[in-house]
């Protein structure tokens, strides 16, 4: 029977580096020669690769929205499926807390790293840190100082998308339709879209100020804030909901109120969730890469965990981009 040491000789390479190609470790750094020769070596002495004994591995997420907020917003949803793909692919195992949990301390006392979803006290942070030393933060902005490793979206240069958009169409009145939301302490989290609305508003000289509305996140939110603002008789030429849950909503307001969009009145949402694709019209909206944030995030606790080095820490912004559909269109002046 073949050993180890005949596929190493076979494949002009060393004992460890045959073992750990032959074992699949992702933090080996060789060329395709090099994996090819040992696998082929391998193959042809018929070499058995003995399964390690390993220990279980779980790393946690801990969420600090509820099941009911995250049904009601896909964005947190797409954002955790994420980082549990990732997970799964690596074997390693998830255990899914929420913060608001009577237990949480209990069950995280024996994780190897912590992924937190949402928006989180300094205090609470501290908290886990005493729990686990390994902890990223996804869709939570520490911009200074940065203490931890953090992973957010571009929302600053995603909003300069949708005002450089509207400008292009010739809109001068806008509107904002946006939600607030409130860390594990209720202190309110500021929401980085509404500041930028405002700065390029200002920019090119956009009448916005009677236009701006925040409640939740929701559709509801969004159909009852879009109805107070038909109810106004005022409306802008177009309208910037933070979410597409709220643009949905809003949509929805307007077709009561038999207000046509794009004809009357243009939107953009913010997501891009996969039933933005079937509203009427299709909603333009700018797509955010949660997935994709959920992704990186398990993967730099992963790696961080299999080299057994530490987090240092960080702030990492995932651009944006704006993709066009059917609910903006030309002021009529242009057309």
């Amino acid at each position: 029977m073949a050993k180890l040491k005949d596929v190493a000789q076979l494949a002009n390479v060393s004992i460890a580096t045959a073992s750990r190609i032959l074992n699949n470790d992702a933090s080996l750094s060789v060329t395709e020669d090099t994996k090819k020769a040992v696998l082929q070596a391998a193959k042809q002495l018929q070499y058995i690769v003995k399964p390690k004994k390993t220990t279980k591995v779980t790393f946690a997420i801990v969420q600090w929205y509820s099941i009911d907020e995250e049904l009601s917003d896909p964005y947190y949803l797409t954002l955790r499926q994420g980082v549990e793909s990732f997970l799964k692919s690596h074997q390693i195992a998830v255990r899914r807390i929420f913060s608001n949990d009577i237990n949480i301390y209990q069950s995280l006392h024996d994780v190897s790293g912590i992924i937190c979803l949402g928006k989180f006290s300094i205090e609470y942070i501290h908290k886990l840190k005493a729990l686990c030393e390994k902890i990223i933060l996804l869709d939570m902005d520490l911009i200074s100082p940065c203490s931890e490793v953090c992973i957010v979206l571009d929302f600053d240069n995603a909003v300069k998308q949708v005002i450089d958009y509207f400008h292009m169409l010739g809109y001068k009145k806008v509107g904002f339709l946006g939600g607030i939301e409130h860390d594990d302490d209720n202190q309110l989290y500021f929401d980085t879209r509404r500041g930028s609305f405002e700065k390029y508003c200002q920019k090119y000289q956009m009448d916005y100020q009677k236009y701006i509305m925040e409640d939740k996140f929701t559709s509801e939110s969004g159909y009852q804030m879009m109805t107070e603002m038909i109810q106004s008789q005022d409306l802008p030429e177009a309208i910037f909901a933070a979410s597409d849950p709220i643009a949905i909503g809003a949509l929805r307001a307007l077709f009561d109120n038999n207000i046509k969009v794009p004809d009357d009145i243009s939107i953009i949402g913010f997501d891009n969730i996969e039933s933005t694709n079937f509203t009427s019209p299709p909603l333009t909206t700018v797509y955010a890469p949660a997935y994709e944030m959920g992704e990186l995030g398990a993967q730099l606790l992963y790696y961080s965990h299999l080299k057994n080095d530490s987090l240092n820490p960080m702030r990492i912004q995932l651009p944006c981009y704006l993709i066009e559909r059917e609910s903006c269109q030309k002021t009529k002046k242009e057309t």
